[in-house]
């Protein structure tokens, strides 16, 4: 089994619950508190799917991503303007929405540590007791031998490597995927967040439109998973992100007086975003190879966060013209989603363990072809050209 890279699943999840509900902003009205909130609880979300690509089987993994985190997600979101109905205050607020998170902590003593990364650090005995409980748990009897004792042994004698950040753009390739899956992960994020922060804009009650917002992410969640499930992941989540944004970009020839038309393709751009981003977290864990996937997520992530602290600006642009954020929005989704064609394709493709295996974009492969046919007409020539100069 590969190397894994470096980092302690449980002190993970303790330091992310530690930063949720320990740091705040100092200033904030109650229009940022979503915005806020995703950017201090979003690395839980992606470590755990980030775990789960790894231990879990292909079917169960995209059931995880999708329908285990996802809609527990929308759960809490759906909670969150019964609490901001009868908590006015926003400090108050804050503090409610967070203090609950310290709780988690407690999972430090009942989440074991990932077997593969015990395998990776050199635990053997700590990673087959896990697996071993593992089983029973399940009603399946272990073999008497887990690891072959010859690839332990081609593990022990190998050195094991350590893989960096500057990793991710070490080829041109896994360049080229990085700089593209920024660029897919903060757009969509723009998209997410600044419908979610759009409640005080749309007519109707505030705390029934955040609710339906939060509501409309199940059924996106669910078409997630059917997607993933069956059909390829480009073609999936550009569908999504295009349907999200030609009905925002249709939003201005809407008319004003036709409140409930302009909600209504609203709650569906949200609907298709939001189907959209839930599949982009498996796809990109997929893209990236083992060794260095903690790290291509975590990037992309990061790139997600900028995207929601961005996203309130978007929504204050509603001052100036009603329409213009549906239009910025809706443009970068469609554009976002033209970019999604030219990833590689990772549906039916096993998960990659080392740089050298990762799936090529389209036009890199064209162009390591080009200059191995290059090379080898140069090579073909160059006697000719030794024998020409003898003389």
């Amino acid at each position: 089994m590969p190397p894994l890279p470096t980092g302690h699943h449980r002190q993970l999840l303790c330091a992310g619950v530690g930063a949720w509900a320990g740091c705040g902003p100092g200033a904030a009205g109650a229009g940022e508190l979503p915005g806020w909130l995703g950017v201090r609880q979003g690395r839980l979300p992606v470590h755990h799917r980030d775990r789960g690509t790894e231990i879990l089987s292909k079917s169960i993994r995209i059931i995880f991503a999708t329908l285990g985190v996802c809609i527990f997600y929308a759960f809490g979101f759906m909670v969150l303007p019964l609490f901001a109905y009868f908590i006015r205050d926003w400090r108050m607020l804050l503090l409610a929405l967070t203090v609950p998170g310290v709780l988690c902590g407690a999972l430090w003593w009942f989440i074991p540590e990932s077997p593969r990364w015990l395998i990776s650090q050199g635990r053997i005995k700590e990673a087959e007791v896990i697996i071993r409980k593992a089983a029973k748990f399940n009603g399946i009897v272990a073999p008497s031998t887990i690891f072959d004792p010859s690839e332990l042994q081609d593990l022990n004698s190998k050195k094991p490597q350590s893989h960096h950040i500057y990793d991710l753009i070490r080829t041109r390739n896994i360049r080229v995927i990085t700089i593209m899956s920024i660029i897919l992960w903060l757009t969509i994020s723009v998209g997410y967040f600044g419908l979610s922060l759009d409640t005080p804009n749309l007519n109707g009650n505030i705390y029934v439109n955040c609710f339906l917002l939060a509501a409309v992410e199940v059924p996106a969640y669910v078409l997630a998973w059917l997607l993933l499930q069956y059909l390829p992941r480009r073609y999936s989540i550009s569908a999504a992100l295009f349907l999200g944004g030609s009905v925002l970009l249709f939003m201005q020839l809407v008319p004003s007086d036709l409140h409930y038309l302009s909600t209504t393709l609203v709650m569906v751009g949200k609907f298709g975003i939001t189907s959209a981003y839930s599949m982009v977290y498996v796809y990109t864990a997929e893209l990236y190879p083992t060794v260095v996937r903690n790290m291509g997520v975590g990037v992309s992530s990061t790139a997600s966060r900028l995207g929601s602290i961005l996203s309130p600006y978007f929504v204050y642009l509603g001052a100036y013209d009603r329409f213009l954020p549906y239009i910025l929005m809706g443009s970068l989704t469609i554009l976002t989603a033209i970019l999604t064609l030219f990833f590689p394709e990772s549906f039916g493709v096993p998960l990659p363990d080392t740089i050298d295996q990762m799936l090529r974009v389209k036009g890199i492969k064209q162009w390591q072809i080009q200059s191995q046919t290059r090379m080898q007409k140069d090579g073909e020539e160059s006697p000719t050209v030794l024998k020409s100069t003898a003389f």
